[in-house]
């Protein structure tokens, strides 16, 4: 590995058209791409009006959710929050969460430590 990696997020695969999931939005992690030993990060873009169709939560993640652009809300178990361009989240290992973009759309950027071992667990249309 190279002391540096330098390219555009945007050349990172979309995970969400490899799940067919490119109708609500489009997720690229770059931990493998960008060659991280400890961190991990993802940019995710969810489509106007459209809901993230499943909740997670990590076993050991505790992640940041920065709003790069648009606005929307999070499910984070009980709660729901609003979210707006520049703010951010930490949510805990263990909460579930779920993104729901507004009319404008939602762009979000995640990122935390990498937990290669971390199984987490996915729960389709946990917020329905």
């Amino acid at each position: 590995m190279g002391g540096y990696t330098h390219m555009s997020v945007l050349d990172v695969e979309d995970a969400a058209e490899k799940f067919g999931m490119t109708d609500t939005h489009e997720s690229r992690f770059g931990a493998g791409a960008f060659e991280t030993e400890q961190t991990g990060f993802s940019l995710h873009r969810f489509k106007p009006g459209k809901r993230q169709p499943f909740g997670h939560r990590h076993d050991a993640a505790e992640e940041i959710y920065f709003v790069v652009s648009g606005s929307g809300r999070v499910k984070l178990d009980d709660d729901i929050l609003e979210l707006h361009a520049c703010e951010a989240v930490r949510v805990a290992p263990g909460v579930m969460r779920q993104f729901e973009a507004s009319d404008e759309g939602l762009e979000i950027l995640a990122f935390g430590q990498r937990h290669a071992e971390d199984r987490g667990e996915v729960v389709q249309g946990w917020w329905s």
